[in-house]
Order: C-alpha cells, then sequence, then structure tokens
C-alpha cells in the first residue's frame, strides 16, 4: 500500500507539473516531507538530508563556468566555424550538424544551449541546402544528447553520480561511472548515426540535398573568445587525462592517487574563478545563466525517490519486473518506460532518478549488464526529447519564423519524429542487451 501511495505521488508530481508549468521538483519536494515524515515516520532533518548535495554542486559549478563562454560568443562562433569546414561535403549535413552538436555538447555546452544556438542555423541550412527539416532537427537533437553523456559533460556527470547512488544504496558496492558513462555515450552515438542515416537516405525530401548551400566564411575568434576556448580545453585536458591514464595505467599508484582528487565540479569551479579574474563574461549574467530550474527539478525529485527507496519501493519495483517480465524484453521495457516518462517529464530530474535506483538489483538477479540498462534507460528517455512539447523541440520549433512551417513541423515531429526515434531506439536496444 505504501508503495503504490509513492508511485501514485510521484505520477501526480510528474502530471502537476506538466499542467501547471510549476516546476516538477517542488511538487515532488512537498511529496517527500508529507510522505516522509507523517507517514514513514522519518524526522525532518533526515528528509532534507536526501538533497542530492554532490550532484547540485557539478550541475552549479559546470554550467557556471561554460555560461562564459555562451555569453561572449565563443560557443556560437565555434559552431559556425566547425560547419563552414564542412563545406565541400554537402551531401554530409546531417553528419556534420550531428559532429558539431557533439563537440559542443561534450565540450560542457548544455543540451538547451546546444539547440538555442544550432537550431536557427540548421533550419536556415535546410532551407537552403533542401534538406528535410525534421532530418536536421534529429540530427542537432542527436547530437547534443550524445554529446551530453559523454563522462564529464552536463548530462554525463549527472548519470555518473545518479548510478553511483543507485550502487551505493543497493549494497553499498562502488561503480565504474567514468567507464559506464563512456559506454552510454558510445551507444547513444551509434543509436544516433542509425537514426540520422535512416532520415537520410528513406527520406524522400533529402534526394537534392546539399544542391544550392551556401555558407559564410566566420570572423575569426576575437583575443576574448581565444582565451575562453583555450580554458574550455584545458579544463577538458584536466578533467579527462588521469581517469584516462588510469584506465591505460591502473596499476600505478600516483595515477590512481590524482584521478581520485580530480573532481569535474571542483575543477569547473577553479576554472569559473580564473574566468572571473579574467573578465571574459560579466559575473551577473553567468550566474543569472545557471539552470536553477533543472537544479530543483533534479533535487525534488531526488528527494522523492530517496524517499521511496527507504520505504522499500524501489526494491519491490525491481521485484517486480525481475519476476514478471522475461530477461530479454527487460532492457525494451526499460526503453519504453523511459521514452513514455521522458515525454512528459525530464530525463535527469525524473526518469533517471526514478530508474536508476531500479538497475543494481535487476542486474544482479537476472545476470544483465547494469551499464547496459543503465544505457537502455538513458536512450530510451532521450529518443522522445524531441518531442514538440519538450524543450528541444521547443527551442527548434521557435527557430522557425513562418507560422505554416512552424505548424507542419509540430505535426512531423509529433506523428513521425517521436515514433520513429521510440521504436528503433527500443531495437536497437534489446539487440546491444542481448549482444553484451
Amino acid at each position: 500500500m505504501l508503495s503504490a501511495i509513492i508511485i501514485l505521488a510521484i505520477a501526480v508530481a510528474i502530471i502537476l507539473g506538466y499542467k501547471t508549468g510549476i516546476n516538477t521538483g517542488l511538487f515532488c519536494m512537498v511529496f517527500a516531507y508529507i510522505i516522509g515524515c507523517f507517514v514513514l515516520g522519518l524526522k525532518p532533518k533526515e528528509v532534507i538530508a536526501f538533497w542530492p548535495t554532490n550532484t547540485m554542486f557539478v550541475i552549479l559549478s559546470v554550467s557556471l563556468f561554460y555560461n562564459f563562454a555562451a555569453i561572449n560568443g565563443t560557443l556560437e562562433k565555434m559552431s559556425s566555424s566547425l560547419l563552414y569546414s564542412c563545406r565541400r561535403f554537402p551531401g554530409l549535413l546531417p553528419y556534420a550538424l550531428f559532429a558539431v552538436a557533439v563537440i559542443l555538447s561534450i565540450m560542457g555546452a548544455t543540451y538547451f544551449t546546444v539547440l538555442a544556438f544550432l537550431a536557427p542555423i540548421t533550419m536556415m541550412i535546410c532551407e537552403e541546402s533542401k534538406m528535410d527539416k525534421l532530418t536536421g532537427a534529429a540530427a542537432i537533437n542527436c547530437g547534443a544528447l550524445a554529446g551530453g553523456n559523454f563522462p564529464t559533460s552536463n548530462l554525463g556527470v549527472v548519470f555518473r553520480g545518479l548510478a553511483e547512488t543507485a550502487y551505493e544504496k543497493e549494497n553499498g558496492a562502488a561503480i565504474d561511472t567514468f567507464g559506464m558513462e563512456m559506454q552510454i555515450f558510445l551507444f547513444a552515438v551509434v543509436f544516433s548515426l542509425i537514426l540520422i542515416s535512416g532520415y537520410r537516405f528513406f527520406v524522400k525530401a533529402n534526394r537534392n540535398i546539399g544542391k544550392g548551400v551556401t555558407f559564410k566564411k566566420p570572423e575569426p575568434f576575437n583575443a576574448v573568445q581565444k582565451t575562453t576556448l583555450t580554458l574550455m580545453l584545458s579544463m577538458m585536458a584536466i578533467v579527462l587525462i588521469f581517469p584516462l591514464l588510469q584506465i591505460l595505467m591502473p596499476a600505478n599508484a600516483s595515477i590512481k592517487y590524482i584521478s581520485g582528487k580530480v573532481d569535474v565540479g571542483l575543477v569547473a569551479i577553479i576554472f569559473a574563478v580564473i574566468a572571473l579574474l579574467m573578465k571574459i563574461a560579466p559575473q551577473k549574467e553567468a550566474i543569472a545563466k545557471i539552470p536553477w530550474n533543472t537544479i530543483i527539478m533534479i533535487a525534488g525529485a531526488g528527494m522523492l525517490i530517496a524517499v521511496a527507496v527507504k520505504a522499500g519501493t524501489i526494491e519491490l519495483l525491481s521485484a517486480w519486473i525481475g519476476s514478471n517480465v522475461p530477461k530479454p524484453f527487460i532492457p525494451i521495457a526499460f526503453s519504453f518506460v523511459g521514452a513514455f516518462m521522458s515525454f512528459f517529464s525530464s530525463t535527469t530530474g525524473v526518469v533517471a532518478p526514478a530508474l536508476f535506483p531500479l538497475i543494481p538489483g535487476l542486474s544482479a538477479a537476472t545476470g544483465l549488464s547494469g551499464a547496459v540498462l543503465f544505457a537502455c534507460t538513458v536512450l530510451g528517455a532521450q529518443s522522445s526529447a524531441i518531442s514538440p512539447f519538450s524543450s528541444g523541440g521547443s527551442l527548434i520549433l521557435g527557430s522557425l519564423g513562418n507560422e505554416e512551417e512552424r505548424n507542419t513541423l509540430f505535426s512531423r515531429l509529433l506523428l513521425v519524429g517521436v515514433p520513429v526515434s521510440v521504436l528503433v531506439c527500443a531495437a536497437y536496444n534489446f539487440v546491444v542487451a542481448m549482444m553484451l
């Protein structure tokens, strides 16, 4: 009965957030307090302690640093330069757009930032090159999500923290979250290329793609943008080099020690302070652009999920899926459930915090790879992110100036983009899970 109440509370929080436009995390906090204190008998301080401090700090610090690049035009200049470099291969435009989105996202730009910068450019390129707009939308959407899954990128950092917490709460065991997230990143890239190729070669409108397209040569990076780019590359190098060296030389004690001390959130704070001292963008604007809405959503959902874990709901759900869903169909189940939940809510704020805690126990019970199940959940949730009701889909639609074009693309995103992406992803997840 208690577990049913908690599951209902999660569903109601998602529905209320969707219907009212109020941050879902706030509703989750309310339910966490009511259920935690008045049903489970927890102390208020215990409920407050469920606030995911580590994850919140990383999101805040990483987004703060990369906001400098967004404000002073470095990210936009990078997009234009990378696109211009692909001007001699117009037939490969969908893949070029995908690559640009992946690179920007890996370098730390958030999903929304990547789409905000690339959506207007992409729709313009689609118009000039006679490329199907849904194809262009899918390319940048997949790229932004795939790149975000990189271990040190914004989404990757969140998923690593959630996975680590899930394993610690299940049996106190540790997990190689860097390696796990690298797998998710690679799976996401392959899935994206399959999906984009399907649009590229099977959509009739793309037969004349690339004919007549022109690219304007972007202006050179100015001094401030060059400095920003140097800081971005330096931060990436510091965060990446020691975990990679540890993989290559696992027996080296010095590398292992330093790798254990390198934290992406703390490193980002250092570089944010350096950026402020160098005055590459106004502090007020950089702080204002921190995704507080996302932070509240993830924190609130995390608190409610923690209450569910305390009540044994997660274990109950894990046991039910493990005993009622045939082993070969578990990856498909996670894929579809993730896609359905993500259609109405945030992948990082709701879907991953709700489903990740199920995975350690289910992996142990069925023998399926935990990393693969994490990947199925993430990719499934992200497969419906192109929905016109999502932030990504709305950004793409908002980049079109013509009302008639917006209405047409709205219907195609909803009736073609989402179903195709979800079904292809489910099939892909099934194949990957059976092979590994």
